[in-house]
């Protein structure tokens, strides 16, 4: 029953961190200039719930000025770019295998991670794709060329901090009867699997940046309408 309930607390944590979210950047005007990190930011809240909050307020709030970031944060924003993207097809594939019943070897586990991975490296390519495409000259299948080499690897590492901790789930903590997708106590351990992903992707952003393989990303400068623009 108390996890029950620390469930449920966790998981309206995380819907009022991402409205919250929402919010400030319609309500308040602050649009970001990248179109893609207005998904990137709700989706991270979801998960993180308040932490997530506090990851856009430090790093995703659009600023007044430009100026230098820490390494650090761009090393953290790109994580949280591909693993919005990664959680998104998470969700999307646990879902599935719920609905559908899905199975292998009587377990709904393994087919969870063959369309979790599945999903979640289409939705994460996705997600670098329109990053790349709008801020470059490159075509449509150079782009897409760019988003794959960029995140592949960021991809599997999201996902494969996420799988470790649902084995843990699986395999450990709740054996006997094994939780599933219609229990809010499983959706927080898939809250903790992807704060885990985000942490074992983390080290992935940062090799990649440093080879020159990706970009990282910055914090926005805030771009709202003049009143002579929104009168156009």
């Amino acid at each position: 029953m108390w996890l029950t309930v620390l469930a449920w607390v966790s998981l309206a944590a995380g819907f009022v961190s991402a409205g919250a979210v929402v919010i400030d950047a319609y309500g308040r005007g602050l649009r970001q200039p990248m179109r893609v990190m207005e998904a990137v930011w709700p989706i991270t809240a979801l998960y993180l719930g308040p932490l997530g909050w506090i990851a856009y307020a430090r790093l995703g709030r659009p600023r007044r000025n430009a100026g230098p970031d820490a390494e650090w944060e761009g090393h953290a924003v790109s994580a949280t770019h591909c693993g919005a993207g990664c959680a998104l097809g998470d969700v999307i594939g646990e879902w599935v295998v719920f609905a559908g019943s899905l199975t292998i070897a009587g377990s709904m586990l393994w087919p969870g991670y063959v369309l979790d991975l599945a999903l979640g490296y289409v939705f994460g390519i996705l997600f670098q794709y329109w990053a790349i495409k709008p801020m470059s000259e490159l075509g449509r299948r150079a782009a897409l060329w760019e988003a794959v080499r960029a995140d592949t690897l960021s991809i599997v590492a999201f996902e494969a901090g996420m799988f470790a901790w649902m084995a843990l789930v699986f395999f450990v903590l709740f054996t006997h009867p094994h939780l599933d997708a219609s229990h809010a106590a499983y959706w927080l351990m898939m809250q903790v699997a992807m704060a885990v992903g985000l942490a074992t992707t983390y080290p992935a952003q940062v090799l990649l940046i440093r080879r020159g393989v990706k970009h990282a990303m910055s914090r926005p400068v805030e771009a709202r309408l003049t009143e002579d623009q929104s009168e156009v």
